[in-house]
């Protein structure tokens, strides 16, 4: 087995005062080991998400680490444990590293035994970090292996074996789910693929929303068939059929109301990269925001923080993946392929407005 290779934890700066007070009153999870609250009539600290009754906010302030609040006389918080943050995540890192490493796609148990963890719990942990289970990310990780394969020239068979798979069986379950389509399909540019479509009118405007036998490939705004043609060129285009606009008038429905809990098929595909960052954009619970640093280091690549931003733009999905939940550093909107104003009427309609 490969040598492991550690990936450092992300290096992220303390927020202002104000900013810190906002995300202990929401109990954001997203800010737990950026900062600690330390109560001065108590002399506890917390991390944000801590779950206790909050103090008036003048007798909170704000440190960098726990090891400030430590210094400066506060003691532990026995129910939220905020000492215990750098350590999920420095472990969260390290099994990343160490399925990235492994030939063949470690058991939970292998994992978990590697990063110090019971397997049930950290199970969870992996999961609410990254916004995928473990053997997610090693699925994830090992077709993108056979993607490059397949790219570079090789059989499908051949492909198939270096990629690490054991038997072609596996390989097509879940390329299926990634990439949307067989490897054979993927090596030939999708031809073969029917897609069907309809625009529908919603609250935002006319919204796009295509589909394969396999479920969504695309949700857009301002976009009709010539946009869908030039998107897919080999695949057949045909008009949405019952089942399809079904899904529309879903798609529609949750425009209107971003925050409801859909679970709609989807067809895309992405690199590994791309689809732990689409992964992490689903985790993020309607009424709270990630920044894009926050998104690269859920998927435990804290110095990609552009290339976690390009993912969210290469975004399929509008709003069924939730890209318009991620702000700039410094919480401004940044940017969307669809529009800031659309974006501020999603996170409007969330409560973050």
């Amino acid at each position: 087995m490969t040598e492991m290779r550690h990936i450092e934890p992300a290096k992220r700066s303390m927020p202002d005062a104000e900013a810190c007070w906002d995300a202990f009153l929401r109990r954001d999870r997203a800010f737990d080991g950026r900062f600690v609250g330390a109560v001065l009539t108590t002399g506890i600290y917390c991390k944000p998400s801590c779950a206790a009754r909050h103090p008036r906010r003048e007798n909170m302030i704000f440190l960098p680490d726990p090891e400030g609040a430590r210094a400066a006389g506060f003691r532990a918080c026995l129910r939220c444990r905020p000492d215990e943050v750098g350590r999920d995540r420095l472990a969260v890192d390290a099994a990343i590293a160490f399925i990235a490493a492994a030939e063949t796609p470690p058991s939970l148990g292998e994992v978990a035994d590697h990063a110090g963890y019971a397997p049930h719990h950290f199970h969870r942990l992996f999961k609410r970090e990254t916004g995928m289970t473990p053997a997610a990310y090693a699925r994830s990780l090992r077709t993108e292996r056979l993607k490059s394969a397949l790219e570079e020239g090789s059989s499908v068979t051949a492909a198939i074996y270096e990629a690490g798979y054991n038997a072609p069986s596996r390989a097509y379950a879940d390329v299926g789910q990634h990439l949307g389509m067989t490897p054979s399909a993927w090596r030939d540019g999708g031809r073969g693929a029917v897609i069907r479509h309809a625009v529908v009118a919603t609250s935002l405007g006319p919204a796009l929303v295509a589909g394969t036998e396999r479920g969504l490939c695309r949700i857009s705004f301002d976009e009709g068939e010539s946009d869908l043609r030039r998107r897919f060129p080999k695949a057949e285009i045909l008009p949405g059929d019952e089942a399809l606009l079904g899904l529309a008038a879903q798609v529609a429905r949750l425009i209107d109301d971003p925050a409801a809990a859909l679970e709609l098929p989807m067809d895309v595909s992405g690199t590994a990269f791309q689809q732990a960052v689409w992964a992490a954009l689903r985790a993020i619970p309607p009424g709270e925001t990630r920044t894009y640093g926050e998104i690269a280091a859920a998927v435990g690549k804290p110095g990609a923080v552009r290339a976690a931003g390009t993912a969210c733009g290469g975004n399929n999905l509008a709003v069924l993946i939730p890209c318009h939940r991620v702000l700039r550093s410094d919480g401004s909107l940044g940017g969307y392929a669809y529009g800031v104003e659309r974006k501020r009427a999603l996170l409007e309609r969330e409560g973050q407005g």
